[in-house]
């Protein structure tokens, strides 16, 4: 791939801006990529020598009030936010030709999405140095109560690295900002996130949404990086959501095309978890994420020690201990029945798949439930009571009555 500074200046594209100079200051060089939103470039900064993105929004979405103040929230979400894992926004203004121009660090690799569809699947060493550094930005991003809302494959950016991937979560244009008077964009016919990682309380659009929600979808993107399929499938948004709303995933292990892959039960539990439809029974913060996955194929530390760890060490490590891990697995599997982790009997039979964890370094937070929430959610973040099995029915019922949330989720974000 070429710098900015070396790459020709091609031909004028149909919004005429390749070749020419924007903000009196950014000569672009050539088109990036080119959404619904709008166009992303690659420039040269003529003041600071550099290169960079600029992601242009297309003339008809600068005429819309709610587009242009979610585009401007993304530089300002940036502002507030320091971790080296969220990619740099540097300037928001009008472009000159009447639309709004986004300033960004430019990046080298490849979104998540394209390693996915390339490769099926993440070796463990990978997505545990992933998780560690997406929980540096995300609980970062959850202390200041912002949600973002938006996460999936395509919002994770993989720069390649000698010691691994260097992690950059994109896009917080879709944030929820929870402080105090904080604006609101609502818009009618709207829907904000993916529904294949959407967690149910975001697809009923519940005030109460924190981060917890980002967990979920965090959740969701580790599953189908194990397995190469995503944990609640259909074919359109509506039948995706019914999926969430009264369907339990398979354990990663047991997905098929896992077959040849060693899936440790504490790696399922850590998932199962974070994909709990009752948010007071959820994985507390992206950060308890990925300590659980971690500490699931037998690692020592935590994800802050893991986000700096080279892949190639994590995974010496995770191979020491994996065939272990797996027999360990295997024998309680042969003794446990599979029960439904949607109602927490697991959790009230007092059964895990999840063998005995290394231990913590003196300090290092516990990764078990009911250990202090490292996230943006409130300090009172229930603990993660027990559901009576008699008790099923009227879950059942109510999980149907939430379908009219996803109509709503059409509707009204």
């Amino acid at each position: 791939m070429y710098s900015a500074t070396q790459v020709p200046i091609e031909g004028e594209d149909s919004a005429g801006r390749v070749g020419g100079v924007l903000c009196e200051r950014y000569q672009v060089r050539r088109v990036v990529a080119d959404g619904g939103m709008g166009r992303v470039y690659e420039a040269l900064d003529l003041v600071e020598q550099r290169n960079v993105a600029l992601k242009v929004l297309h003339p008809e979405v600068a005429n819309e009030e709610v587009a242009v103040e979610r585009f401007k929230r993304e530089f300002e979400v940036s502002a507030q936010l320091s971790s080296v894992h969220i990619i740099d926004v540097l300037d928001f203004k009008p472009s000159g030709d009447g639309s709004y121009v986004l300033v960004m660090e430019f990046l080298y690799g490849e979104e998540l999405r394209a390693t996915l569809k390339r490769e099926g699947h993440l070796a463990p060493e990978r997505l545990v140095r992933m998780l560690s550094q997406v929980a540096l930005a995300m609980d970062e991003a959850h202390q200041k109560k912002l949600v973002h809302r938006d996460l999936k494959p395509e919002n994770l950016f993989l720069c390649q690295t000698s010691d691994g991937d260097m992690v950059k979560v994109l896009d917080f244009g879709s944030v929820r900002d929870n402080t105090n008077n904080a604006k609101k964009l609502t818009v009618m016919g709207t829907t904000i996130g993916s529904p294949f990682y959407m967690p149910p309380e975001q697809a009923q659009g519940l005030d109460s949404l924190d981060g917890r929600a980002d967990v979920w979808a965090l959740g969701a993107i580790a599953y189908e990086c194990l397995t190469g399929q995503v944990p609640f499938k259909g074919v359109n948004g509506p039948s995706i959501l019914l999926e969430i709303l009264t369907k339990e995933p398979q354990p990663p292990s047991q997905v098929s095309s896992t077959a040849k892959i060693d899936i440790p039960g504490g790696v399922d539990d850590a998932l199962l978890r974070a994909l709990k439809k009752m948010v007071g029974l959820r994985t507390t913060s992206v950060g308890q994420l990925a300590d659980e996955v971690g500490r699931g194929y037998g690692l020592e530390g935590d994800h802050h020690a893991w986000a700096r760890t080279t892949e190639s060490e994590l995974g010496q490590r995770i191979a020491s201990r994996l065939r272990a891990l797996m027999d360990t697995t295997t024998a309680v599997r042969s003794r446990v029945s599979a029960t439904d982790a949607f109602f927490g009997e697991r959790e009230g039979l007092g059964v895990s798949l999840s063998p005995p964890a290394p231990s913590s370094p003196a300090g290092a937070p516990s990764s078990r439930r009911g250990a202090a929430p490292q996230s943006g959610a409130s300090s009172g973040v229930p603990s993660s009571p027990t559901l009576p099995m008699t008790r099923r029915p009227v879950w059942m019922v109510a999980a149907a009555a939430l379908l009219v949330g996803v109509v709503l989720a059409l509707l009204i974000i």
